[in-house]
């Protein structure tokens, strides 16, 4: 196994700043699937919001610290609590990190969690998650 931080990319034909404003609020993206309660406002720095999934079973709190315009959006996840996990805080000090650039006339679209590694104990169910939840953006950025 690789040190591998979890990424995913895709394109859209939105433009780089509809991506940004639609990034910026996770209530757009990080929903729908578990359950989801985020509470909180990150669009400028430091901001947090926390986001709790699956009747308990996840509890991360954010803290907007990279922000660079229709191009970045850095988040550090400040605190954790994945209960269906031995070590419950697996995700403190990981980032959430969209980069989004032009590609002709398409907008490409990373998604990367730094430190979501294959030798984690989250790394297959969140990693599962995260396709889920990226499946679905990709599909309203179309």
């Amino acid at each position: 196994m690789t040190n591998q931080n979890f990424q995913y990319s895709f394109t859209g034909s939105k433009s780089t700043a509809e991506v940004f404003a639609h990034l910026i609020n996770p209530k757009n993206w990080w929903v729908g699937l578990f359950g989801e309660t985020i509470e909180g406002k990150s669009e400028s720095i430091n901001g947090e919001f926390s986001f709790r999934a699956g009747d308990g079973m996840h509890y991360s709190n954010q803290k907007l610290t990279e922000l660079v315009e229709d191009k970045k959006i850095v988040w550090l996840v400040t605190e954790s609590n994945l209960s269906f996990l031995k070590n419950t805080n697996e995700w403190d000090q990981t980032k959430i990190c969209f980069s989004i650039e032009k590609v002709a006339d398409k907008t490409k679209i990373t998604f990367t969690h730094e430190g979501l590694i294959p030798q984690i104990e989250c790394y297959s169910s969140c990693s599962n998650a995260w396709t889920q939840y990226l499946q679905n953006l990709q599909k309203h950025l179309k």
